[in-house]
């Protein structure tokens, strides 16, 4: 009996966490659309209102309207024009109290994060954490910089250390290049080997199927 349940579990488990993931993003995305549409009701006279109450109840618009938004904003942002009223922008978020400090550090990271031309998280390496002797895969974020990186003798790379099975949190740490191991394994591959806990390697073969489980 315990055999034949764990080897249900592992076909549809993950069937299930997919299809929980999907439809969580599926509920956000829809409900961003929701919210817009409520705003636009404000603007709009009463007798376009059915016709946004129809839109609001069409499954899966949400996800449509996001990414045809995002993709017009990504036009407008790659020419001239758009990058001109962008700096407007960015420049009047500046200038506002409390949320100049969290823009302009989310901004910084997502730039960082998402830039063709950055270099964070496009290298696994191994460190020595969180005791000598003791390793864990980490990702290169960069080199210390400012007042840091004047006080740090040496050459000290930036490395970031998630957390097991949630790789979204974790550990930032500054440690000389000599004591940071280089790996060929691509970022994808370690982010998996982290998140299932060590269990899927590089190059590790799927799971048997439910008819060879083991007791």
């Amino acid at each position: 009996m315990k055999k034949y349940l764990v080897a249900g579990l592992l076909v549809w488990l993950p069937l299930a966490v997919t299809i929980w993931l999907l439809s969580w993003l599926l509920g956000s995305l829809d409900g961003l659309f929701a919210a817009v549409l409520s705003a636009s009701q404000a603007l709009l006279p009463e007798s376009a209102h059915a016709s946004l109450e129809r839109l609001r109840h069409v499954p899966g618009l949400g996800v449509v309207a996001v990414l045809a938004a995002l993709l017009l904003t990504g036009v407008f942002a790659a020419n001239i024009v758009g990058q001109w009223w962008l700096r407007q922008y960015d420049r009047l978020m500046g200038k506002i109290p409390i949320v100049k400090s969290i823009y302009n550090s989310v901004k910084q990271v997502s730039d960082t994060l998402f830039s063709s031309n950055g270099n964070a998280f496009r290298e696994a390496v191994l460190v020595q954490y969180p005791r000598q002797g003791s390793w864990t895969i980490a990702f290169v974020t960069g080199k210390p910089g400012g007042e840091v990186a004047e006080r740090l003798p040496g050459d000290y790379v930036s490395v970031y250390v998630p957390t097991t099975p949630n790789p979204t949190s974790g550990f930032f740490l500054m440690m000389p290049r000599s004591d940071v191991l280089e790996l060929k394994m691509s970022v994808d591959e370690a982010l998996k080997y982290v998140i299932s806990m060590g269990v899927v390697g590089p190059g590790a073969e799927p799971l048997p199927a439910a008819g060879t489980a083991r007791n």
